[in-house]
């Protein structure tokens, strides 16, 4: 009888959290959260019914256990990784084509791309932007992404991904000049906003109960994107997806002075064209499992 194998994922997370003898840093390479890693530790503990890790103030070592289910892991998966190069590099590059929004491509997609290919080295990810809806593109797709079920082909059948909400962020420096406590601090400060999102403020304050706030200046830009950039650079604050900004504000780049006013976003879906190359599939197994390593954004 087939003995049952542990979560490939859980073990796969475990590897590279033994490997640096941190969560953070493994988190830095598998290109998902802190959190998602001792997730997966945890639920490969509880598979093995031992601990892998001491846990103390911000240090993991690894237990005897979990030293040895290293040594016995980390050949295998290195031996599951040379098998599969060596049968990819014989095989044609296959492309699939990535329709999404530019600033969903440049905060989400791109930073998270090397993951992708280190999973599937034989598939080239061509990633196409655009700001019409996709039953609109004017070039062929594999998978595309967007928010909201409208203007979707109706031979497309859509599968719901990242559930979203908006934050306020700025940098620490803009925020150590002028503090942010509550929402009528921000007449103190530029709001930074784009052409292509130009009611979320206005949402969002009338969500606060202040609608008649009158920030000190405003800055508009095309795409969100360069919204971010511009916060990055201290111009002021801006109002925006958590799907964009979590890795800003896991290092520090970005802050949030409000955290708990939130507004709620419509969610990302995503769908793949009746005509999709078959390795768009490989391309929606992983976006599912960065959902799935990323819970409470999805």
């Amino acid at each position: 009888m087939t003995p049952r194998l542990p979560p490939l994922n859980a073990v796969r997370a475990f590897a590279a959290a033994a490997r640096h003898q941190s969560f953070t840093l493994a988190a830095a390479e598998l290109f998902v959260t802190h959190g998602a890693i001792s997730r997966q530790v945890k639920t490969l503990e509880a598979f093995l019914g031992v601990a892998l890790f001491e846990r103390r103030v911000r240090q993991v070592t690894l237990t005897p256990e979990g030293q040895r289910f290293f040594a016995e892991v980390a050949p295998a998966l290195e031996q599951i990784g040379a098998a599969a190069r060596a049968l990819m590099d014989d095989a044609p590059a296959r492309t699939i084509t990535i329709n999404v929004r530019p600033s969903f491509a440049v905060r989400w997609v791109i930073p998270r791309l090397p993951a992708f290919v280190a999973q599937f080295p034989g598939i080239e990810p061509k990633v196409v932007t655009s700001t019409v809806t996709p039953d609109q593109a004017p070039e062929h797709f594999d998978v595309a992404i967007r928010r909201g079920l409208s203007g979707w082909p109706a031979s497309i059948a859509v599968q719901p991904f990242l559930q979203d909400e908006a934050l306020i962020v700025g940098t620490p420096a803009l925020l150590a000049n002028a503090p942010v406590d509550g929402p009528r601090d921000l007449a103190a400060h530029a709001l930074l906003w784009s052409r292509s999102r130009p009611d979320d403020w206005e949402h969002w304050k009338r969500q606060v109960g202040a609608p008649r706030l009158r920030p000190a200046s405003q800055l508009q830009f095309d795409h969100l994107h360069f919204v971010l950039q511009a916060a990055q650079g201290g111009l002021g604050f801006a109002l925006a997806p958590v799907s964009l900004v979590a890795h800003d504000l896991a290092a520090g780049r970005l802050v949030c002075p409000l955290p708990a006013l939130r507004l709620p976003l419509t969610r990302h879906y995503y769908g793949l064209a009746p005509d999709a190359a078959p390795e768009a599939q490989c391309f929606a197994q992983w976006l599912q499992s960065q959902l799935e390593s990323s819970t409470g954004l999805g």
